[in-house]
């Protein structure tokens, strides 16, 4: 039995699966330990390495997840809010490390998640990149230092087939705003403006979204004041960064007890 962590692989036919995929195998620090898709799916009972049009690697696509998280000491997750709650409470059964990437969890969602890191490492991040976390320690600093004659706006923008608006990392870097502010997000965020809005309020933070094409992630954060702006922003341009830092995460986090983390504790920040 190899000394790496092995890895067990959420969602495993869509893009950032088999992103993820690709840079488990092709790192020196991790295996490949399962890959799951949902019943009846077509890759189900086939080498993962031929169902992504390569060579086969030995890991035979299952729906079983509870029977793959039991021989892993991690997953990485970058499924759906539903999915997501359902794999942390068997990750948490199996004492894995569970790495979530997904985006849109709800209120509701985020409480189950808490109650599954009582018995199992979750590290969370609306996104995994080492530059998009040090726009999140950059954006809060910069919120601190300026009164609200300066307004934040923060403009994201993916591809066509992204399902939920504001981005997670567009929320992040909303909440490191607010925490600079030493105010409360959900009190002063505009998440959008149509027809006859009236004037901008003061202290607000607004959010806009663009979505098409194959736009991998842009985030910008606005500080605009009376005569000059700042502007902090980050463009993603091959979604491998999103991966890499999943699997940094999950190998980080084998050492580490139950609890919530996050990418600022991966990375030190």
């Amino acid at each position: 039995m190899s000394d790496k962590p092995g890895i067990v692989i959420t969602g495993a036919s869509g893009r950032m699966g088999q992103m993820l995929i690709r840079t488990v195998l092709e790192s020196d620090k991790a295996r490949l330990a399962g890959c799951i898709e949902r019943e009846g799916h077509a890759w189900i009972g086939r080498d993962v390495g031929e169902a992504m049009g390569g060579a086969a690697v030995g890991v035979t696509v299952t729906d079983d997840a509870l029977e793959a998280f039991s021989g892993a000491q991690a997953v990485i997750d970058f499924t759906a809010p539903a999915a997501t709650v359902g794999f942390a409470k068997l990750a948490a059964q199996a004492r894995a490390v569970h790495v979530v990437g997904t985006t849109g969890l709800s209120a509701d969602d985020l409480g189950k998640l808490a109650l599954a890191a009582r018995h199992a490492p979750i590290v969370r991040a609306g996104n995994m990149s080492l530059g998009v976390n040090l726009l999140v320690q950059l954006t809060k600093k910069v919120a601190a230092a300026l009164d609200d004659d300066f307004d934040i706006e923060i403009v994201e923008a993916h591809h066509r087939h992204k399902v939920d608006a504001p981005s997670g990392t567009a929320l992040m870097l909303g909440e490191a705003a607010a925490e600079g502010r030493g105010i409360d997000l959900d009190a002063v965020s505009d998440r959008g403006r149509d027809g006859i809005t009236g004037a901008r309020e003061r202290g607000h933070i607004g959010f806009s979204a663009v979505r098409g094409g194959d736009i991998v992630g842009e985030h910008e954060v606005i500080f605009a004041g009376t005569g000059e702006r700042i502007v902090l922003s980050h463009i993603a341009t091959d979604r491998a960064i999103f991966a890499r830092g999943a699997v940094k995460a999950a190998i980080w986090a084998q050492d580490k007890g139950p609890g919530e983390y996050d990418m600022m504790d991966v990375l030190g920040l």
